[in-house]
C-alpha cells in the first residue's frame, strides 16, 4: 500500500493534471478570442479607410461652402452698411424740408382757421387799426359776441375716434 507521502504526491499530481487541463482549455478559448478580434479589426480597418476618406471629402466640402457663406455674409453686411448711409443721407436731405413744409402747412391752417373765426375782412380791419395807431379800435371793428351764432366758427371735430 501507499504511504502517506506517496498518497499526498499522487493527490497533488492529479490536481496538477486537472489544473493543466483547465489552463489548456482557457488558453484555447483565449486563442480563439484573439483570432476573432484580429479578424474583426481587419474588417473594421477595411471599412474604416473609405469612411474616413468620405468624411474628409465632406469636411472639405463643408469648409468650401462656409467660405461661400462668409462671402455672402460679408456682402450682406456691406449692403446693410450702405443702406444705413443712404438712409441717413436721404433723411438729411428730405427731413428738413418736409418738416418745414409741414410747419408751413400747420401755420397756414391755423391762420385760415383764425381768419374763419374773425370773419371775412378781418385782416383788412386789423390793418386799418394798425394804421390808425394809438387812436384805438373802433366799435364797428369788433367781431360779433356769439361767433357760433354768426355761423363763422366751424363745429368741433371728434378727436381719437375717427370720423363717422
Amino acid at each position: 500500500m501507499l504511504t502517506a507521502g506517496e498518497l499526498a504526491g499522487l493527490v497533488v499530481a492529479i490536481f496538477w493534471a486537472i489544473l493543466v487541463c483547465f489552463m489548456a482549455v482557457v488558453l484555447v478559448r483565449l486563442a480563439r478570442l484573439l483570432t476573432e478580434t484580429r479578424r474583426s479589426l481587419a474588417e473594421l480597418s477595411d471599412r474604416l479607410a473609405p469612411l474616413l476618406d468620405d468624411m474628409g471629402q465632406t469636411v472639405s466640402e463643408a469648409n468650401r461652402r462656409l467660405v461661400a457663406v462668409e462671402a455672402v455674409t460679408e456682402n450682406a453686411r456691406q449692403v446693410t452698411g450702405n443702406l444705413a448711409r443712404i438712409t441717413a443721407v436721404v433723411s438729411t436731405l428730405f427731413a428738413g424740408p418736409v418738416i418745414r413744409i409741414s410747419a408751413f402747412g400747420h401755420g397756414l391752417r391755423a391762420a385760415m382757421s383764425g381768419r374763419e373765426r374773425r370773419g371775412p375782412g378781418a385782416w383788412t380791419r386789423g390793418m386799418r387799426t394798425a394804421e390808425r395807431g394809438a387812436a384805438g379800435p373802433r366799435t364797428g371793428d369788433r367781431p360779433p359776441a356769439d361767433r357760433r351764432a354768426a355761423g363763422r366758427v366751424p363745429e368741433p371735430r371728434a378727436v381719437g375716434r375717427g370720423r363717422r
